[in-house]
């Protein structure tokens, strides 16, 4: 009965360490598996930690170019408010030239036929003077007009590619 001991004892001692080998695997097949899950979600935070860098750089160089085109576009403003300033003065020298070529034509003479030839100028002369007034006006309006829309057209443009993103070649 000896014998069956030993032989028992030392199965049973066989059986512990295979046992132990088993868990002492196991062990080492978690350890390694959350090593590996610990450099994944490394790598997965410094991807987000990079992605949101990128993002922020992106929206900055958004913002500048939404400013710098929204400074080109008053600067535009101001250079065409500036010509329609001038465009109005230039009109309004011309509005006095045609008043006074009015009144130079309506000078009173001695002869009557002169005298109603001068009147039908004259009248003819304040008619053309306010046409050229109504056209000049209206002209300066639509001028005005013209280079609002322009202006706004070209900036809603930019700020439009603006937003798009930068072409990598």
């Amino acid at each position: 009965m000896k014998s069956w001991a030993i032989r028992s004892a030392l199965l049973l001692a066989l059986l512990a360490s295979y046992w132990g080998v088993y868990h002492h695997g196991r062990s080492v097949e978690r350890a390694e598996a959350a090593l590996a899950s610990a450099e994944r979600d490394s790598g997965d935070r410094l991807a987000e930690v990079i992605g949101e860098r990128a993002a922020r750089q992106e929206e900055q160089r958004r913002a500048t170019a939404q400013e710098e085109v929204r400074a080109h576009a008053q600067e535009e403003r101001t250079i065409a408010d500036a010509g329609a300033a001038g465009a109005d003065a230039a009109g309004q020298r011309l509005h006095d030239d045609g008043a006074k070529f009015a009144a130079a034509i309506s000078c009173p003479g001695t002869d009557t036929a002169a005298i109603a030839r001068g009147q039908a100028a004259t009248r003819s002369a304040m008619v053309l003077s306010d046409l050229l007034t109504r056209a000049d006006a209206r002209a300066g309006e639509l001028a005005k007009a013209y280079d609002r829309a322009r202006i706004a057209g070209e900036q809603c443009e930019f700020q439009y590619e603006s937003l798009l993103p930068l072409k990598k070649y």
